[in-house]
């Protein structure tokens, strides 16, 4: 019987999320799209370099990072059909695997592979999409679908949670001798004379 893992497997629907959330689509850099497709000779070198989803796929990540910390194993898979190059490298970046279909798939064909993996290993599953099909195909225990709203909701949630966090810890100014520990301390004030 395969053991159940301890953190519940995030998938998110990339593109899914990106157009249904205006904070990702307005990353959308439209001239960018049209210059990379134009300028084919410039693609052989950087097939990648202007690609126009590039700043919302970015933010969507590094959302999702903060979102899952700790809690999810969390893996965003876009669909290639879309990009300048339908065989795009997968990739991971702060601890967050992401995931372009191959030729001839689509993102909800990877989506679904990933919920029956997951199911299989008795893993639970929050998906997060906004299309009907794909959550009514991979939907039920042990999956609870999420819309691209909700997650959108609860991540600015967490990011505002960081900045407020950072924003404290940029006020405090520890000196190095702040930072030992206690007995280092205690030796540091004897050799000072202080006690």
């Amino acid at each position: 019987m395969p053991r159940r893992s301890r953190l519940a497997l995030l998938v998110v629907d990339g593109y899914n999320v990106v157009h249904g959330t205006p904070r990702y689509a307005s990353l959308i850099d439209e001239h960018a799209g049209a210059g990379a497709l134009a300028d084919v000779a410039h693609l052989s070198r950087d097939p990648y370099g202007h690609d126009p989803f590039d700043r919302a796929r970015e933010a969507l990540v590094a959302d999702v990072a903060a979102y899952a910390q700790g809690s999810y194993e969390p893996v965003v898979v876009f669909d290639a059909a879309g990009n300048l190059s339908s065989e795009r490298p997968n990739w991971s970046t702060a601890g967050v695997r992401v995931v372009f279909s191959r030729t001839g798939e689509s993102a909800d064909t990877v989506i679904e592979r990933l919920v029956t993996e997951a199911r299989h290993a008795e893993r639970d599953v929050l998906l997060v999409t906004s299309d009907n099909t794909i959550r009514y195909t991979v939907g039920g225990i042990p999956v609870t679908t999420v819309s691209s709203a909700l997650l959108a909701q609860n991540m600015s949630i967490v990011n505002q949670g960081v900045e407020e966090a950072r924003e404290r810890g940029s006020h405090t100014h520890l000196s190095l001798e702040d930072r030992l520990d206690e007995e280092t301390r205690a030796k540091l004030d004897k050799l000072r004379g202080r006690r």
